[in-house]
């Protein structure tokens, strides 16, 4: 007998005694507002992200990359691509552009599934730079209307900003389990 089924062992002899279980309530949230885009932008601020807002996204981010080089998903629209862009793999990218599966206002939260726009995670943990593409209509009010929108099956990356994280003080040192600077383009179509 191993470790974990001694464990489980002692866990179920202990409940042996015990009432019966129930079901579990499973009366979640299942309408939701309408989202609130300026909620998402302050928090996302409050984060230390950049928010850029317009309908040429390739103009945004040749602003925003300049004379760096990009790595990027391959399944991100080309028009998202300044027409100069210096794409390289990951291990050499400045930045990397790509979409996000949902944003959520009330958390400033950016959610990542794997799709052609956003690729595998390691794009999104190397480079110093992300910049994410966001719709208004991927924008979601709640964590339970994102996670309604979202696939249990994929491979989920949440982010709330750029990489940060605190030492033994309490001093928050960034960039350390990702990129250290977080651009996000809210995509008003034309």
């Amino acid at each position: 007998m191993n470790s974990k089924d001694l464990i489980l062992g002692r866990v179920r002899a202990a409940l042996a005694d015990g009432p019966e279980t129930t079901d579990i309530p499973r009366s979640y949230r299942r309408e939701f507002p309408p989202a609130d885009l300026d909620v998402l932008i302050d928090r996302l601020v409050d984060y230390k992200a950049v928010v850029h807002r317009g309908a040429d996204v390739a103009t945004i981010v040749a602003g925003i990359i300049g004379a760096g080089t990009l790595v990027v998903p391959p399944g991100l629209p080309e028009s998202w691509l300044p027409p100069e862009a210096a794409l390289t793999g990951v291990e050499s990218a400045d930045g990397v552009l790509t979409g996000a599966a949902v944003a959520i206002a009330e958390t400033g939260t950016i959610v990542l599934d794997a799709s052609p726009d956003q690729g595998p995670r390691i794009l999104t943990l190397l480079p110093d730079l992300h910049i994410c593409v966001l719709r208004p209509e991927q924008v979601v009010a709640s964590v339970p209307e994102a996670v309604a929108r979202l696939d249990p099956a994929r491979p989920l990356t949440w982010i709330s900003g750029p990489s940060a994280t605190s030492d033994i003080e309490l001093n928050r040192v960034e960039g350390v389990h990702g990129p250290r600077h977080l651009h996000v383009i809210l995509w008003e179509a034309a």
